[in-house]
């Protein structure tokens, strides 16, 4: 054999994958130590937060591509590759920290930390590296002034709100909402180096879609929080104002995400798109408001998902079949109306 295969790769494979347990048993060790590769490389992985990075990174690119002015493909592309390094660094030392909550909720109890795959102190290392890589490379490449919302944005999710707010107070996500929207500014500095009202539009756009986002699934989770101590807001104020919040954070979205149109920065594609998405947004909002069941709420958190994406993603529509609202302002200007 070209490896020994110890007791404690067996206890943690067997924890983590019984199909790896299988290979070990039957003694194909060039094939189990693949897979514990493999493994161990998915796991550093998911200490990034793909699914949260992904979000990250569209709401990003559109900031970039929305920002008046050039900017060379391979330093854009570079641009969003520090976008994505920067909210994997965040989540890396996120999951660092939140090793011992992580480990009494089930929802988050097989993350790679608490089931014992990843080092804590590896997850806090690549965390580290990852952040002061991202930030340093974006310098370059494009502008210390995107460099430092970067920054900012990594130090906002990871310390204020991981360590400061989210064991502290029911409006930790109302607050730390800031570091999810930070990403459209960043790609827009990328290009412009200035800030204009655009970027803090979309900005606003998705700190306020954030509490509805995750109150959601905290009444859907609302167990896991109350066992873990941590003061999510249907904890410590109940599911009933919960659900009211929920409603007028809602609300409070929906009204500012018009306002790309209204400043004329979109024209009426983008404000019909926006319109209808967040009617629905608020009737999913509404039955969250009526019913009990926790599968109302989970329905709205994946809602809120697919929403974000088509909304940003109807920016760049809106930009690319060239309907700017000046011109219809004009036209009906034209008619005296």
């Amino acid at each position: 054999m070209s490896a020994v295969i110890t007791e404690q790769n067996m206890q943690v494979l067997g924890s983590s994958s019984p199909e790896l347990a299988a290979f070990a048993l039957d003694g194909d060790v060039s094939v189990f130590e693949s897979k514990i590769f493999e493994s161990e490389v998915g796991d550093y992985f998911r200490l990034l937060k793909p699914g949260v990075m992904s979000l990250v990174v569209f709401t990003g690119w559109v900031g970039l591509l929305m920002a008046p002015g050039n900017l060379h493909p391979f330093l854009a592309f570079v641009t969003i590759l520090c976008i994505a390094l920067g909210s994997g660094a965040g989540a890396a030392i996120n999951m660092w920290y939140d090793r011992d909550i992580d480990l009494l909720m089930r929802r988050t109890r097989n993350r790679p930390i608490p089931a014992g795959r990843v080092e804590a102190s590896n997850a806090l290392m690549l965390g580290l590296i990852l952040a002061v890589g991202s930030v340093l490379i974006l310098a370059l490449a494009t502008n210390w002034q995107a460099a430092s919302m970067l920054a900012f944005a990594i130090w906002f999710y990871s310390v204020f709100y991981t360590m400061i707010l989210k064991r502290r107070t029911p409006q930790n996500i109302v607050i730390g909402g800031a570091a999810g929207a930070f990403p459209p500014v960043i790609g827009w500095l990328a290009v412009t180096g200035t800030l204009s009202v655009e970027p803090i539009i979309y900005f606003l756009i998705t700190f306020l879609w954030t509490p509805p986002h995750f109150w959601a699934l905290a009444l859907y989770r609302n167990q896991d929080y109350r066992d873990a101590g941590v003061p999510m807001l249907p904890v410590i104020a109940g599911v009933a104002s919960t659900k009211k919040h929920i409603l007028f954070y809602s609300f409070l979205l929906v009204a500012v995400s018009v306002l790309p149109s209204v400043f004329g920065q979109s024209g009426f594609l983008y404000l019909f798109l926006s319109s209808g998405l967040g009617a629905y947004f608020i009737l999913r909002a509404f039955a969250v408001l009526k019913s009990d069941a926790p599968e109302v709420a989970l329905g709205l958190f994946k809602y809120s998902i697919v929403y974000l994406f088509i909304l940003f993603a109807g920016l760049v529509v809106d930009r690319m079949v060239n309907f700017p609202s000046q011109i219809i302002y004009q036209a009906l200007n034209n008619f005296n109306l």
